[in-house]
């Protein structure tokens, strides 16, 4: 059974830093491309990074380049979001997310519906 278990999540005053953590079992995702989402309450959810199966290549929003950043340790099976300099608008619910499919290039990692396996999420609370 594959889970993805996200952790690290919190309540931040605005400005602060919070780095999320996504660890997977079950099988390996070094071939894949995984993922982070969010949603806001009353809102859908949305693309926040990805990145390939080495991290050599990334994914970001626009709402979050610069402040965001995605990084992964295929040894342990894990990817992470280092989250810098968080405004009021970061607070949701973040959800880690894998594909089931090799990295290729030419699939949109921006789209949810590329990605197969998601964890539970995790709350991000940013206060003013």
């Amino acid at each position: 059974q594959v889970q993805l278990v996200e952790s690290g999540g919190g309540l931040v005053q605005a400005g602060g830093s919070l780095r999320l953590s996504c660890a997977a079992s079950g099988r390996t995702f070094n071939n894949n491309a995984m993922g982070w989402f969010r949603q806001a309450p009353g809102k859908e959810r949305e693309f926040v990074a990805a990145a390939s199966r080495s991290g050599s290549s990334t994914y970001y929003a626009d709402s979050v380049k610069g402040r965001f950043t995605i990084s992964r340790d295929n040894a342990k099976n894990s990817v992470y979001l280092q989250m810098n300099s968080l405004k009021l608008e970061d607070t949701a619910v973040y959800y880690c997310a894998a594909d089931g499919a090799p990295f290729r290039t030419n699939r949109n990692y921006y789209s949810d519906y590329t990605y197969d396996y998601w964890g539970q999420g995790t709350q991000v609370t940013v206060s003013s």
